[in-house]
């Protein structure tokens, strides 16, 4: 089985990444970790200061991760494909669709997807879509998220697969992850009490260190390893911890299923 490197995404550290940068990824470099993963927002940051902070730390770019907002920009996605070059990142992951109250929706974000998917693949990149819970609302018997697969190509669109948010949609990760094994390799790891419905289990959701949740996340390893994973990355919208603390013990979970 692959074994993949272990990245951290910085949304757990709040706005400090955006004034201390260098900080952060030394400190996540200390606790254990290969790689970070940052917001398209430091697209506009200095770059050498981005790269020094990297390079300083010694520690990856595992991926940039931004809205859906920008994708149909052509001058964006060319921003966005200098920069992970530059920058010696291969994953541009972007989290929403153009309309999610639709098929339509998704239908119409498939096409913007697979043509930015085969400009990255010509770059030599992966263009990814990162999963929430919402997208496993049923439209006519079919849940977007689905839909989102069917309509793009498996080698021009992968999934960024959030194992967290796909147990709130209501479906089991080591399912979702066995059903789309031909676009997955790149995941969130991420963790919080629910309570399953079979459908999408209702909010406020919270989040956790890994390993103190629900997410069957040994289950979701297990699956992921069989599928080439290149990132598994920790993530934790918040916590109440010590951000670096948090990011130590969710490490430690991952240690302990075996990475």
């Amino acid at each position: 089985m692959a074994n993949p490197r272990i990245a951290a995404q910085l949304i757990v550290y709040g706005g400090r990444p955006e004034f201390d940068l260098a900080g952060v990824l030394t400190e996540l470099a200390q606790a254990g970790y290969a790689g970070a993963e940052i917001g398209t927002n430091f697209m506009d940051a200095d770059r050498v200061q981005v790269k020094a902070a990297f390079a300083n730390a010694g520690i990856a770019l595992s991926g940039i991760h931004g809205g859906y907002g920008s994708i149909p920009d052509a001058s964006w996605q060319a921003k966005a494909i200098e920069f992970c070059k530059d920058m010696g990142a291969k994953h541009i992951i972007c989290s929403g669709v153009a309309d999610n109250d639709s098929l339509e929706g998704y239908i119409e974000t498939g096409a913007v997807f697979n043509a930015f998917g085969a400009r990255c693949k010509e770059a030599g990149l992966n263009f990814l879509y990162h999963n929430h819970a919402w997208e496993f609302r049923v439209f006519d018997g079919v849940k977007g998220i689905h839909k989102l697969c069917e309509v793009t190509d498996p080698d021009l669109v992968k999934l960024n697969v959030d194992v967290y948010w796909v147990t709130v949609g209501g479906e089991k990760p080591e399912e979702f992850i066995e059903r789309y094994g031909n676009r997955v390799g790149y995941y969130h790891f991420k963790d919080g009490p629910y309570t399953p419905t079979g459908s999408i289990a209702p909010g406020p959701y919270e989040f956790t260190e890994l390993g103190r949740g629900s997410v069957d996340l040994a289950a979701a390893l297990a699956a992921a390893r069989r599928h080439d994973p290149q990132w598994i990355v920790y993530e934790q919208d918040q916590s109440k911890l010590d951000p670096t603390e948090a990011a130590r013990i969710s490490l430690a979970h991952l240690r302990s299923l075996g990475l």
